[in-house]
This record gives structure tokens, sequence and C-alpha cells, in this order.
């Protein structure tokens, strides 16, 4: 079965959002402290994506990597900036608190794209996003505490940098977005370095950050990085509010710190919205391909 873009688009930032929800425990943890993680964030991955990208180029390597232009360099920083600040923001406030601020992505995306690249969202997604916001606001309210306030900044400063990072992908317009993600990997490596005090890892780190590196944050950043190649920028980045939900079950399961009730009922609430808007968009998108032919 062929897949149209639409599909495509959508597939690749749902199966992308559903494997990085882990992310926020596997980093609570890890016992490395912020610079250290930081850094090998961004090593495994680059390691990862250098080799995936040689196989794929082989001799063509550099000329692909190039091709990435000032959209690709930009969005680069942007990555690098985006994993400074989401680590920082959970090492200085609680996991769903960093993850709301995270699902206003869409919002920062939707603004951006209409900014600067004249894609205004149709009435059912900006009906979801403000459903989807009134929900945030609904957890947000419960679980805010003002000694958090530095954590949920630097959420919020996530929030922003994904959201323009997409549009930034979707303005590049370049193919293959993936060597732009490698540099971002490698900036990551540069900036941190600097603040590193060890890279001595104990044997239980070593295979934590690995899982991490690969299946947390390589193969869902991937994904992510291709689907605003199918559809517009906000629409990936609305599928981050899943992470919302399901970030703050892992860590309450795993290490018993417990979202309260009412993140509990807006997370559900959460999913559902972006169910329903999701099958919404596929009938509607296989109803314009019939009337079409």
């Amino acid at each position: 079965m062929k897949l149209e873009n639409k599909h495509k688009g959508i597939l690749l930032a749902l199966v992308g959002v559903l494997f990085i929800t882990p992310d926020s425990l596997s980093i609570r943890l890890v016992s490395v402290n912020s610079w250290e993680l930081m850094f090998y964030r961004g090593l495994i991955p680059f390691v990862c994506l250098f080799f995936l990208l040689l196989f794929i180029y082989k001799k063509n390597f550099i000329k692909f990597c190039l091709a990435i232009g000032y959209a690709g360099v930009l969005n680069a920083v942007l990555v690098a900036l985006g994993n400074i600040t989401f680590v920082t923001s959970l090492e200085n406030t609680n996991v769903a608190n960093t993850l709301i601020m995270i699902s206003l992505a869409p919002f920062m995306s939707a603004i951006f794209g209409s900014i600067f690249l004249k894609e205004y969202p149709n009435k059912r997604t900006w009906i979801t996003m403000f459903l989807c916001f009134g929900f945030v606001v609904y957890i947000f309210y419960d679980s805010y505490e003002s000694q958090k306030l530095l954590g949920d900044m630097f959420g919020l400063a996530t929030a922003i940098i994904i959201g323009a990072s997409a549009v930034v992908i979707r303005y590049g317009k370049v193919k293959n977005f993936l060597p732009s993600l490698m540099l971002g990997k490698l900036f990551t490596m540069i900036f941190t370095i600097f603040f590193v005090s060890s890279l001595a890892l104990e044997n239980s780190d070593i295979l934590l950050l690995l899982i991490m590196g690969i299946f947390f944050v390589f193969i869902p950043i991937s994904l992510i990085t291709l689907a605003p190649r199918y559809i517009a920028a906000h629409e990936v980045e609305l599928f981050f509010v899943l992470e919302t939900a399901l970030g703050p079950i892992w860590v309450w399961y795993f290490i018993n710190e417990r979202p309260s009730d009412k993140t509990i009922i807006g997370g559900i609430a959460i999913i559902l919205i972006i169910f329903v808007y999701t099958i919404l968009e596929l009938i509607e998108k296989k109803i314009s391909n019939i009337v079409d032919h």
C-alpha cells in the first residue's frame, strides 16, 4: 500500500513521539551530571547518524551534508540549544511540568509558520490546539510551584526551539534534513565538552546512555525531523502533546514520581483529542482523494 504524503507525515510524527516518551524517565535514571549527560546525548546520536548517512550516501556523503544549506545549519543550532534547554528543564523541575511546557510547541510552530511561511492552520487544527492548550493549562495550574520557575522557563524555551526548528525544516525544503540533525548533535558535543568535568561512566550508566541515545533520541528525532517534509510544521509539533500525557506515566510507573489527578485526567483528554484529530484528518484526506479521482 502506497502512503500519501499526509499519511507519511502523520505516521513519522506519531511513531517518533511515541518512541521519545520514555526519554524523561531515562534522564531521571542516569546518575551522571547534566553536562556529561548532554554531551553523551550529543555523541551517541551523532555517531549513529554519521554511520547511517555514510551507509546511505556512500561517496556522496559530503555532497548531501553540504546540501542542507543555511536552513540546515540554523536547524542544527536550534537542535543543540533544544538539547541543552530540555535537560536543564528536567534538572530544575518535575517531568510533568517540563513536558507540559513542551506541549506548547505546536502553538509556537503555528505562529512561526503563519509569520514566515504563510501556512495558516485550518479551523480543525486551531480547535485541536486550543482544546489541548486548555487541558495543558488545567494540568499546569495544578502542578506549578513557584520554586520550579527556572525549570519551567527552560521548558518553555524548549517548546519555542522545537516549534522554530520544525518551521526551519519546512522552509528549507531540503530532501533530507538528517545531516542537519547530525550537525546539531555535533554542536551539542562541542558546546558541552567545555563544561564536562569527567567522561568516566559506571557500567549501568553506559547501558542506559546507549539505550537513551539510540532509542529515545536518535530514532525518534530522526523520524520527527523527516515528518515536516510531508505535513505542516504545526501538525508535526501537535503530536508532542502525546509526550506530555505519556512521559509522566513512565516516570510514575518506574520511579513513583506520581502525577496529580488533574495531570492524569488532562493527559487522557489530550490523547483522545489527538486521536480524534488524526482520524478526522485521515478521513478527510481519503475523501479528498476519492473526489479528485
